[in-house]
This record gives C-alpha cells, structure tokens and sequence, in this order.
C-alpha cells in the first residue's frame, strides 16, 4: 500500500453531486456577495456592519479588530489606510488569496499551483502571529497597529 507524500493534493476529489456543486456556489456566492459590501459600503459609516464583541467587552484590540476596514481599503487601493486598519490582515492577504485561487484551480480546472505551508509548524507559526500581534498591539507605544 502506497503512502501519500507530503506534497499530495490535499482537496477531496471532484464530487459531482448537485447538493455538493450548490454548496459550492453558494459558498462562491456568499464570498462575492461579502467582497461586494465590503466594495460599496465602509464599516466605518454603516451600522449593520457587526462590532468587535472582544473590544466591547475589554476596552482592548483583538487580532481582528479593523479588519472590516482594512479589507474595504483594499479593494478601492488604499494599501496605507489598510495597513493602518489592520496589518496583520494586510501582510496575510496574498497568502490568503493564493490558497482560494490555488483551491479553485484544483477543484474546477484540474490544475493547482505549488501547496504552501504543508508543515504543521506554519499553523503554529501563525497562531503565534495572531497572538503576538493581539497583544502587541495594545502595549504602550504600539498604538500606530492600532485602528
């Protein structure tokens, strides 16, 4: 019996089931549909956008916190608004957008672009990432990470 390498598409196989395509697109829908708020309304000026529970609560910057502005300066090409908003958001969006375009290609096109991150300690790694920039952020000094 063969063991898969290291470097095995990871994706299940191509299910072709309409419960299984209409997941799928609802869940394309669902991105797209977000993006497109994201596009045309700022969070900063309309309400129905949810608050941060975390900074509610404590008074304090969670990771995600400005991460709904941050993702509305990027799509109209204020990298600098963006990364004013939220960084960490900022730095993990191209990695972001690689694995969801590398996904794509597998599941639709048949091809895929190179697997990143395969070693467990690339999770840990961000984890720490998260974390770290929590409470960095919020320390005396730091308040240029702050939104």
């Amino acid at each position: 019996m063969a063991t898969p390498s290291a470097h095995a598409n990871i994706l299940p196989p191509r299910d072709s089931k309409p419960a299984t395509r209409f997941a799928f697109a609802l869940g394309g829908l669902a991105v797209v549909g977000g993006l497109a708020m994201f596009r045309w309304f700022d969070p900063a000026q309309h309400p129905f956008f949810p608050r941060c529970t975390f900074h509610a609560l404590t008074g304090l910057e969670c990771p995600g916190c400005g991460g709904q502005r941050a993702m509305y300066h990027l799509l109209h090409g204020e990298i600098n608004a963006a990364f004013h908003a939220n960084a960490l958001l900022v730095l993990l969006f191209p990695i972001g957008v690689w694995l969801l375009l590398r996904f794509i290609l597998a599941r639709y096109a048949g091809h895929t672009l190179p697997a990143l991150f395969l070693n467990r300690a690339w999770l840990w790694l961000l984890i720490a990432a998260l974390v770290g920039f929590g409470i960095v952020r919020n320390l005396p000094g730091f308040e240029w990470l702050r939104p």
